[in-house]
């Protein structure tokens, strides 16, 4: 073992750098992508909003995971996770389809709390049927935008973000929808 008087300048981390910013948010950048600049720039603009409410979404499943109460808790507490987890994957899809357009994806979270429209819960513990209602709210928000966003994309030859919507975003959206709903069904007692 060596030791020398003199610092390892290629060893040293540069720490506390800054940059300027090399593309703003709400640009594409021309890729060979046989779609026109309006398209992508729309479809980029679309794929944020739906993306900003899709990571709301998440959060609220991993809050409402956590919060759980009642003798539904432990069945709710696992379908609740396994949500948040298809979630999660979608915030990638979709992030990465926009930066696949060109665009710049939304993640900074307090930019997703400026773009998305799903109204924020309160701070403390709801009752579990109140946390499915919001759980629900916030589907159907995301499931009305991405359905307009996968026609209008379809119009402008946008079959990738198309696919996107109406494969992942709406199919797992409405079966997500699906479980929570019945979770909100009074069933009536048997009575012998």
């Amino acid at each position: 073992m060596t030791t020398s008087s003199k610092p390892l300048s290629h060893s040293q981390p540069w720490l506390h750098q800054k940059g300027e910013v090399i593309q703003e948010f709400g640009t594409v950048k021309q890729f060979p992508l046989g779609l026109s600049y309006e398209a992508r720039m729309y479809s980029c603009q679309r794929l944020n909003k739906v993306l900003a409410d899709t990571q709301i979404l998440y959060g609220l499943y991993k809050k409402h995971h956590w919060l759980l109460r009642g003798a539904t808790f432990y069945q709710l507490h696992l379908l609740l996770d396994k949500h948040a987890g298809e979630q999660l994957e979608l915030v990638d899809t979709l992030a990465e389809r926009v930066q696949t357009l060109g665009g710049v994806a939304v993640g900074d979270p307090r930019h997703v709390a400026e773009i998305t429209s799903i109204p924020r819960p309160p701070d403390g513990v709801e009752e579990v049927p109140a946390m499915l209602s919001r759980l629900l709210e916030a589907h159907e928000t995301i499931l009305i935008d991405a359905h307009d966003a996968a026609t209008r994309t379809a119009e402008l030859g946008d079959d990738g973000t198309n696919d996107l919507m109406v494969s992942q975003i709406i199919r797992t959206g409405e079966l997500q929808a699906w479980f929570l709903a019945e979770h909100l069904v009074d069933t009536p007692l048997v009575r012998s």
